[in-house]
């Protein structure tokens, strides 16, 4: 698991860009820090004269562009920690290495100095603002800082390292709360509530909402007043279709109403989406303006599917289809693996309970057998013996035959519980992966218009026709 942070540096108060640097770059490379300069690697510079070459190619993007900016970033600091007691500080160098080479692209001079001072691991990466061209400066752009991260957890997943899941925060809009309708919401659906009776004229849609509690008033502009309300809201206010004009030509037919009605919105989730059975939803009874959105997304998905496609490189139905049951076939793996280790681990921790409690019971046990097994012995020592023969049974049911030690099962837990996350973190990745690749075959095969269940069935039959022969060949 690794945090990462982008720093950019800045020219102190009082010294040189020089100095400035000088003093960055030998922090990073303290010896009590780095283990004598032991765990220090460098990309395009060497790490004794890093300094000076980062300030050489500064004053040569001055000669060749001539450009000199007041505030300059003279370099960027990375920060990389790492979680305690799950990497080596040489592991951790490489990863530094590979980020930082990453992340610039290979066109800047960096540093890697990893620190073990602290109980967490981490890496101080410095890279020179200036490219090794020395026509271009580094562009700390916008999300900058959430890029680094993502290269950062796709290297660690990459070597087998748990990475930090993000907290997704609810957003005002994704709170589900029921919005508090306003008072001209409240005068609007009065007003089509009234007009839902048919009055015969303006006069009359008056005294339906005069009956309804509002109170109204006369003038150059009509407004109404609701029972608690002290202002009132005329009725050009409320939008198209409820001025007077208006109102007065619904009712007597010459209009329609502008009733609005609010349709629910269709979010679009990022990534790969199954296409819409366009004609079962119609006979489910929706709507023209559904059909029309419906095919605008199937358009939608069937072209992420085409990109998908050659992002990976899959030129054939059949290759998708290889590639699909593949990643079906390892998914699967895993999961097994998983409670595979899941299981061993809830035996370890049974195992190592009922060890403890033989172990704490034995002599109690050995007395109680010495005293012929002697009832008043049982009654004085009951918990003991209970303990005892529970862990006996356990050891039978278990088929122990030699008990092992607890510092064994406790090395044999720290290895299964590694394994665990190694799958697990593949697992995720894989699953991911594996999801993509169903709905991409399944967008690929309607596109194509291929049944998949006749395939199935006959792949089915034809393995039934196999075992078959083979059995009768047996």
């Amino acid at each position: 698991m690794a945090v990462t942070r982008l720093i950019p540096l800045h020219i102190n108060k009082g010294k040189t860009i020089a100095q400035c640097l000088t003093d960055r770059l030998e922090y990073g490379k303290n010896g009590r820090k780095t283990e004598d300069g032991k765990y220090i690697s460098s990309y395009e510079c060497d790490p004794r004269t890093a300094d000076e070459e980062f300030l050489l190619a500064k004053r040569q993007y001055l000669h060749i562009t001539g450009r000199k900016q007041e505030k300059d970033v003279i370099a960027y600091q990375i920060r990389q920690s790492f979680k305690p007691g799950e990497i080596s500080p040489e592991k951790a160098n490489e990863i530094g290495y590979e980020l930082a080479k990453r992340f610039t692209k290979e066109r800047h001079a960096f540093i890697v100095a990893t620190h073990t001072d602290r109980a967490h691991i981490h890496n101080h990466i410095y890279f020179n603002s200036t490219s090794l061209d020395c026509k271009r400066k580094f562009r700390d752009f916008r999300f900058s800082w959430k890029a680094l991260s993502r290269i950062s957890d796709r290297i660690c997943l990459e070597h087998g390292l748990s990475i930090v899941e993000p907290k997704r925060r609810k957003t005002k809009k994704q709170i589900d709360r029921p919005k508090r309708p306003s008072l001209r919401d409240g005068l609007r659906a009065a007003i089509d509530a009234a007009l839902e009776k048919k009055p015969k004229d303006f006069d009359e849609l008056i005294k339906l909402l005069e009956a309804d509690g509002y109170e109204f008033k006369d003038g150059k502009h009509p407004a109404f007043r609701g029972t608690g309300q002290k202002r009132f809201l005329r009725l050009r206010s409320l939008g198209d279709g409820y001025s007077e004009e208006e109102l007065r030509a619904v009712i007597s037919g010459k209009a329609e109403s502008r009733r609005k009605e609010k349709k629910p919105q269709c979010r679009i989730k990022p990534g790969l989406n199954l296409l819409i059975d366009i004609q079962e939803k119609l006979k489910q009874g929706k709507g023209a303006g559904y059909e029309r959105w419906a095919k605008v997304f199937n358009l939608k998905q069937m072209a992420q599917v085409m990109c998908f496609l050659q992002e990976n490189g899959l030129t054939s139905y059949e290759e998708l289809s290889k590639k699909t049951d593949e990643m079906t076939a390892r998914f699967n793996q895993l999961s097994e693996m998983i409670k595979i280790s899941e299981k061993r681990l809830a035996e370890i921790a049974v195992l190592r309970t009922h060890i403890i409690n033989y172990s704490k019971t034995r002599n109690v046990y050995v007395a109680y057998r010495k005293a012929g097994y002697s009832r008043k012995f049982y009654e004085a020592h009951r918990e003991e013996i209970m303990l005892h023969k529970a862990a006996k049974e356990a050891f039978n049911q278990l088929n122990v035959k030699k008990i092992p030690r607890v510092k064994e099962l406790n090395m044999e837990y720290a290895e299964v519980m590694e394994q665990k996350k190694a799958a697990y973190t593949e697992y995720r990745s894989v699953r991911k992966e594996m999801q993509d690749y169903v709905i991409a075959r399944k967008t690929a095969a309607t596109i194509l218009e291929i049944d998949l269940e006749a395939k199935v069935r006959k792949r089915q039959e034809q393995e039934k026709e196999k075992d078959t022969k083979r059995d009768t060949g047996r």
